[in-house]
């Protein structure tokens, strides 16, 4: 078996997937904003940094929003990247490739937006995350029915 991945489709996904990584690692960032804001910390170490009034919480609302959805992330960027790692070899069209994996990645960005930065009530959330969770599904299960044939 040979993969012959679409050198164009690897450049959406290659530029797609650098976006996404790096708006993974903000959410670190976005965390420690919170935590700082807030002068709660996981470690007490870490109330040095801080002022006077800094302290160890881990119960904090807005700091554990933050850390929520950064575990969100994590919950479904990975299987996204195994899945379109794989999806790609598969020979998608062109244009399904692309707006998949803009879709994907665009609908992460808004998941993040109305979970961590302005809070939005549903169903917001859920539309984004499900728009996400859709695209990682049929990536998966495109890539077992070409793979098993």
């Amino acid at each position: 078996m040979s993969l012959n991945v679409d050198p164009e489709i690897l450049s959406v996904f290659g530029f797609w997937s650098g976006l996404l990584a790096l708006k993974v690692m903000a959410m670190s960032l976005l965390t420690a904003r919170q935590r700082f804001r807030k002068q709660v910390f996981a470690n007490p170490e870490d109330t040095s940094l801080a002022s006077k009034k800094a302290k160890v919480d881990f119960n904090d609302p807005d700091v554990e929003r933050v850390r929520r959805a950064h575990l969100n992330d994590l919950e479904n960027v990975v299987p996204w990247f195994i899945a379109t790692s794989l999806w790609i070899g598969t020979g998608p069209s062109t244009w399904l490739a692309g707006l998949l994996i803009r879709g994907f990645v665009i609908s992460r960005i808004i998941h993040t937006i109305v979970y961590a930065i302005v809070p939005l009530p549903q169903p917001a959330r859920g539309l984004s995350f499900g728009v996400g969770l859709l695209i990682t599904g049929y990536m998966a299960v495109s890539t077992i029915l070409h793979y098993s044939s």
